[in-house]
């Protein structure tokens, strides 16, 4: 810990925190302090009460018993004592430019002339965490793509917006940037908390949290089951300590036979049976948008069929995933519906047969399947969209970055779940903007400013090819 942090008062305190929704206690009495300088690494599976916590030191939630206190600003509000949260759900207005959207929670940016200065600030914020990030800050956030969305959202987190920032909340921020975009956002984050600032970072990608963090915190079924600066731990200990979710009958390697190309596109992915095809590159290179073109020049854009062809995972889940209104059986099997319908009557009781099966294979954590989608951590809303997925006929899965959000322990049971579907025959395309992921695939194809730039295969699949591949075209 540093000396700022020993000899600070603390900006945020939970004494014997713990928040309930009915029967579900989904914060147990946490007691915690966090004080100028530090970074609190936040880890646990889906479920484990990590966004029930921050949302409590942030003000969303008041608990149920309990106390939450500030005492280095002696306020009374987590806003006022400078706390910020960037959402992993991304809040933006998309009808709103980036300027317009740092006004909504900048209430000073008032009076003739405040669209320069809020162009102004939050220009200088992005230039300062994302140098080189060439984003417009006159764009309407619905032309950004998703990662350029996150950033403009961490950017207003740290903007100053009028106050002191004296304590983000980052959860899940790397979850849509390339490696590259990601490095940058940890180098300010040691910046933020060097100069007295403080950070809860919340993420599934263990390196990033043994980069950025001073202190690992780890949540376990709504309790702190760990709590150790980071230097006390090792990458097993902390996923011993955070508990294994997988079952251990899903981790069976799979020997595969591939079959013949089954994709074949104009400007050069291609797939075979049974093969796992990954694309890669730096974020916002032409990977998502390959994949839509694919999938929407396959499938029809208004009737579903008993035989689809492909099948779509959304890595934007609440733009492209989830039907918000519809409880989490129904968003697991709509896109199997008509397996179970005959002259327009669906099987009921086969269509809750085949979701619960699923919400056991891939760990959905909830209590019931007619619960709201909503009702579900963000992670467990990705398994949803997982188990819909696996569960239709389709021979070929398209996968936009499908697991942002998703806990370490359900990556790899996903991961076993990809192969021995594909040793079945079922071919997956697979864009991601985690390196180790992309290892995972067969067959790689790198892509930089919209064009294949590289194919990788067996052994020149590392992370070295593929960021040399990102930076430089090969020759033609």
């Amino acid at each position: 810990m540093s000396t700022v942090a020993q000899d600070s008062a603390p900006i945020v305190a939970l004494t014997d925190a713990a928040k309930s929704f009915g029967a579900v206690r989904a914060l147990d009495g946490v007691s915690l302090s966090i004080r100028p300088g530090e970074c609190l690494g936040l880890v646990g599976h889906n479920g484990a009460g990590k966004s029930t916590l921050v949302n409590v030191v942030n003000g969303g939630l008041a608990p149920t018993s309990g106390r939450v206190d500030f005492p280095a600003s002696g306020a009374d509000t987590a806003l006022v004592a400078g706390v910020r949260s960037v959402f992993q759900e991304l809040s933006l207005c998309p009808n709103l430019t980036v300027a317009e959207n740092l006004r909504i929670s900048h209430s000073g940016l008032c009076g003739p002339g405040w669209r320069r200065a809020a162009r102004a600030e939050i220009a200088r914020t992005l230039d300062t965490v994302f140098p080189g990030h060439g984003i417009d800050t006159e764009t309407t956030v619905e032309e950004l793509g998703i990662a350029e969305r996150q950033m403009v959202e961490i950017a207003i987190g740290f903007a100053p917006r009028g106050q002191d920032v004296r304590l983000v909340i980052l959860d899940e921020p790397t979850s849509s940037l390339d490696a590259a975009i990601a490095d940058q956002l940890v180098v300010y984050v040691r910046q933020f908390c060097a100069q007295g600032g403080a950070v809860i970072f919340i993420s599934h990608m263990l390196g990033e949290v043994f980069a950025v963090a001073s202190r690992i915190l780890v949540m376990r079924d709504g309790k702190v089951v760990a709590d150790r600066p980071v230097a006390a731990f090792t990458r097993q200990g902390l996923v011993d300590a955070m508990g294994h979710v997988a079952d251990d009958d899903t981790v069976a390697a799979v020997t595969r036979d591939l079959g013949p190309e089954v994709v074949r596109t104009d400007d050069g992915l291609a797939a075979r049976k049974g093969e796992v095809v990954g694309l890669s590159g730096l974020a916002g290179h032409g990977q998502a948008r390959a994949l839509a073109h694919l999938y929407l020049g396959t499938t029809s854009a208004w009737r579903g069929r008993r035989d689809p062809k492909m099948v779509f995972v959304a890595g934007d889940r609440t733009r492209d995933g989830i039907l918000p209104l519809w409880p989490i059986l129904r968003n697991i099997s709509i896109g199997v519906l008509q397996q179970f319908s005959r002259r327009g009557l669906v099987d009921r009781s086969a269509e809750t047969a085949l979701a619960g099966d699923w919400k056991h294979r891939i760990g959905i954590r909830t209590g019931d399947l007619a619960n709201n989608i909503l009702s579900l951590s963000g992670g467990n809303q990705q398994k949803v969209l997982f188990a819909r997925a696996l569960a239709s006929t389709a021979p070929v899965v398209v996968m936009d970055d499908p697991m942002r959000g998703v806990d370490v322990g359900t990556k790899q049971g996903v991961y076993a779940m990809i192969r021995a579907e594909a040793a079945k025959g079922r071919t997956f395309l697979w864009y991601s903007t985690e390196t180790d992921e992309v290892c995972q695939c067969d067959r790689v194809f790198v892509f930089r400013n919209g064009r294949i730039s590289a194919e990788l295969t067996g052994d020149a699949i590392t992370e070295e090819g593929i960021l040399r591949a990102s930076f430089e075209m090969q020759d033609d």
